[in-house]
């Protein structure tokens, strides 16, 4: 399950594909820091990584499936079915939970 080099190649490829150079992300980050992370030499925290898709104007999500998925759009799919599934899943006992302590 790990995304590993595979964010560091969503981040890039995301980033080619809107046309930003590694300098757009002045406000928010040093040329020298995106390359590390292209490089996978650094993992973003998850502040960091909103930032970075805010310049891109994408949701944090999208990174992460392209990252979790790469180029299938099939692997893509059922990554989001799974997630789907599993928040279902979650919302199902939070409420059987919040049901039982009345």
């Amino acid at each position: 399950m790990a995304a590993g080099n595979s964010l560091a190649k969503a981040l890039k490829t995301v980033r080619k594909a809107r046309g930003l150079s590694q300098e757009a992300f002045s406000d928010v980050s040093s040329r020298t820091y995106m390359s590390t992370l292209e490089r996978d030499l650094k993992s973003p925290t998850l502040h960091k990584l909103t930032e970075l898709c805010e310049v891109m104007e994408i949701h944090p999500l999208t990174l992460l499936t392209l990252a979790f998925a790469g180029d299938s759009p099939r692997k893509a799919d059922e990554l989001l079915a799974q997630v789907r599934q599993e928040l279902d899943l979650i919302a199902q006992i939070d409420v059987e939970t919040h049901q039982k302590k009345r």
